[in-house]
């Protein structure tokens, strides 16, 4: 399927955005008729209404709306914003599902179309966009929660007819784009993120709540495959090349081999190959003789997964691979992988919500009808429990009461307690692992500060956490606590694995814009890559991989080069092996134009390097007094192809700082200038380390 054209793009963004205004207007509408925000119910509200209300309430408390203890008013713009995107993206993953084939009518548990589902509609006397969403809700049970409080809100009936207007004016194309779901949160996001990013100019930190808008980043559909062809592809190649050595030595080019290596429906685009004289061919990444001998056994972590574009794309390799290797058909292929091969994370619930979905449908796509899937193993790893620990605690107890769970002995054999010691033991650890969950995200570290939890893990929790869900008895906040711990418990499993290959578009923040307690966390655990969120993520990707994984990430290029980072730049080239460095500079961004963050790609090693140890170097990056390189030439030139001459404008001189990580005053990039024509260069590892700055 196509990427979304840059007409259609529009379009959609111009829709997401205005959705947001409306959506957020009408649901605060609703939350008033609701007496929400009030300390008490107006007169004559019925006693459905009033249940609804409460339930509204202590979901509001949960997203970080604040109760007045003294009035017992309430603020209701986290709830806004919640109720807003609950039902936007309702409607808009209907028709998604609709222009794919796969919106299922549940009692017929057929596909319809959306003339189908209106006509059905009319005969039912309902709403067609409230009927498709319902549908899409039903089916879609991880991602959509039965008993949303937010979804159970009614928005008013001119609301409702304008977002049902914007997403039926959309053209069908937009919904048959493989990358167009990727956007739509980061178009959400956008005046939020404009608003942000004023605020910080005059100074204000950002912190939990507003971290999301500012580093969440769609990354381009060329990096994502750049990085997972020439880790997860050269991997495969190496197997095919050991198997099969007389390619190696015969091949005349790096097309003949991706040829070569080519799965059934799955082309290697962005691999790339190197020789050495008339030597054998080989990954220009290696060949990571240190992973799995087969498919089935790799693990691959999203830490930053956003709306999920490395793990689609991750899926669609995955399962390619293990057709291959199993004789897995297309439909088994998608639900093994997704069942033990690829695993997310993410800082921000709604995008956790919008990458589950896409994953969901790629593998519906891939099987061709609607199956039943694994549970998903992305998780929402920024969110955090309230009040204090004896709160949480006192409210478990009460909790597991509601759930009618009976008493066993208290921790210490004095007290009756309905907890035994190790689910205790695992809620405790939960609250002082996600207290600053908000702030730390995946940064977080079971294996590092709670040993408990890591070893009693989601299991010892879930028999309690269901049981309080399924409680008629529990309040309004023992609900909104279960389904919160869920998310913590299902989080710190996912935080506590080994993972062969961490691939991610790391999120990008200054020390300078980062609150209190990131900073403070960095300079305790990353001193030497505390000057940015970006270079935090680098080395914090390293605590997944064991002894033999990968890194494969999106990052800034400053830290390559700047005098601020010597200290980590030399630790990692001492330490870790250096497989691939590709240099993007600037317009290598759609979100951008033609300025944007100079970006590089970057794959490394867990191991130390060896004697002679060789990395790939590659330079699309436009030199100074040059013409641009624009982001379709820079994937061309990742792929090895040629460019024609072109008449795009020439870069200044000398060039303005661009939008990216924070750099540091007084500090420039001396990295010299390299032939940008996407030829592999390969370096010897160890004569980057000098007196100096590491020079790639």
């Amino acid at each position: 399927m196509p990427a979304i054209s840059s007409e259609h793009r529009k379009l959609l963004e111009n829709a997401v955005v205005a959705a947001r205004d409306l959506a957020e207007s009408g649901a605060r509408g609703a939350l008033q008729s609701l007496a929400v925000g009030l300390a008490r119910p107006h007169d004559g509200m019925r006693d459905d209404e009033k249940a609804l209300r409460n339930r509204l309430r202590a979901h509001g408390r949960q997203l970080g709306d604040r109760r007045d203890p003294n009035t017992a008013a309430q603020d209701v713009d986290r709830l806004v914003q919640e109720v807003a995107y609950a039902h936007w993206h309702r409607m808009l993953f209907a028709r998604f599902l609709a222009e794919n084939g796969l919106l299922i009518e549940p009692d017929s548990r057929v596909a319809v179309t959306l003339a189908e589902c209106e006509e059905l509609a009319r005969e039912q006397r309902v709403d067609l966009w409230a009927m498709a969403g319902s549908f899409a809700q039903r089916m879609l049970p991880q991602i959509f929660r039965p008993d949303d409080p937010a979804l159970a809100v009614t928005l008013p009936p001119e609301t409702r007819q304008q977002l049902e207007r914007l997403v039926a004016g959309l053209p069908v194309e937009v919904f048959q784009a493989d990358d167009a779901l990727g956007w739509t949160y980061q178009f959400w996001q956008k005046a939020e993120k404009d608003r942000v990013n004023a605020r910080a100019k005059s100074g204000e930190k950002i912190s939990g709540a507003t971290l999301p808008a500012v580093t969440q980043l769609f990354t381009e559909h060329y990096m994502v495959l750049f990085l997972l062809h020439n880790t997860l592809g050269a991997w495969h190649a190496g197997k095919v090349l050991a198997a099969r050595p007389e390619l190696a030595r015969q091949a005349q080019s790096e097309q003949e081999l991706r040829a070569a290596v080519a799965l059934p429906g799955y082309a290697f685009d962005y691999l790339r190959f190197v020789r050495e004289g008339d030597g054998p061919w080989r990954p220009a990444a290696g060949v990571f003789a240190g992973w799995p001998k087969q498919a089935k056994e790799l693990k691959v972590l999203d830490p930053c997964c956003g709306s999920g574009h490395f793990l689609v794309a991750g899926l669609e390799l995955l399962s390619a691979l293990r057709q291959h290797e199993e004789g897995l058909s297309a439909r088994e292929a998608g639900v093994a992988v997704l069942g033990s091969n690829l695993f997310g994370l993410e800082l921000d619930a709604r995008c956790v919500q919008i990458a589950a979905f896409a994953l969901a449908m790629a593998a519906w796509k891939r099987a061709g009808t609607v199956v039943e899937l694994p549970a998903l193993q992305v998780a929402c790893c920024g969110m955090g429990p309230t009040g204090t620990k004896e709160q949480w605690l006192k409210l478990a107890e009460q909790a597991a009461a509601d759930g009618g769970m009976p008493a066993k002995a208290g921790p210490h054999g004095t007290e009756p307690s309905l907890l035994s010691v190790p689910i205790r033991n695992a809620l405790e650890d939960l609250y002082l692992l996600f207290q600053k969950a908000p702030e730390l995200g995946s940064l977080i570290d079971p294996k590092a500060t709670a040993a408990g939890l890591y070893q009693a893990g989601y299991k010892a929790v879930q028999p309690l956490l269901e049981r309080v869900l399924q409680s008629k008895a529990a309040s309004e906040d023992a609900q909104e606590q279960a389904v919160v711990a869920q998310g913590m418990a299902k989080a710190a499993a996912i935080l506590g694995q080994t993972f062969t290959l961490v691939v991610t578009n790391v999120p990008y923040l200054g020390r300078g814009a980062q609150g209190d307690v990131l900073k403070e966390f960095a300079e305790q655990h990353y001193p030497d890559a505390k000057a940015d969120l970006a270079t935090v993520f680098v080395q914090r990707a390293f605590g997944w991989l064991g002894n033999s994984g990968t890194m494969a990430v999106v990052t800034p290029q400053n830290w390559l080069f700047l005098t601020s980072y010597r200290k980590l730049r030399e630790k990692l080239l001492k330490e870790r092996t250096w497989d691939v460095v590709a240099k993007l500079g600037e317009e290598a961004w759609c979100s951008f134009g033609i300025r944007g963050p100079r970006t590089v790609l970057l794959v490394m090693d867990v191991p130390s390097p060896s004697t002679g140890h060789q990395l790939a170097g590659f330079d699309v990056s436009t030199n100074r007094g040059e013409r641009l390189i624009l982001l379709e030439e820079k994937a061309a030139l990742l792929r090895g192809e040629q460019l024609e001459a072109g008449t795009a404008p020439i870069s200044a001189e000398p060039q303005e700082p661009s939008e990216s990580a924070e750099s540091v005053a007084g500090e420039e990039s001396d990295a010299p200038s390299g032939s940008a024509d996407g030829s592999v260069k390969v370096v010897p590892q160890m004569l980057l380390l000098g007196d100096d700055a590491a020079r790639i």
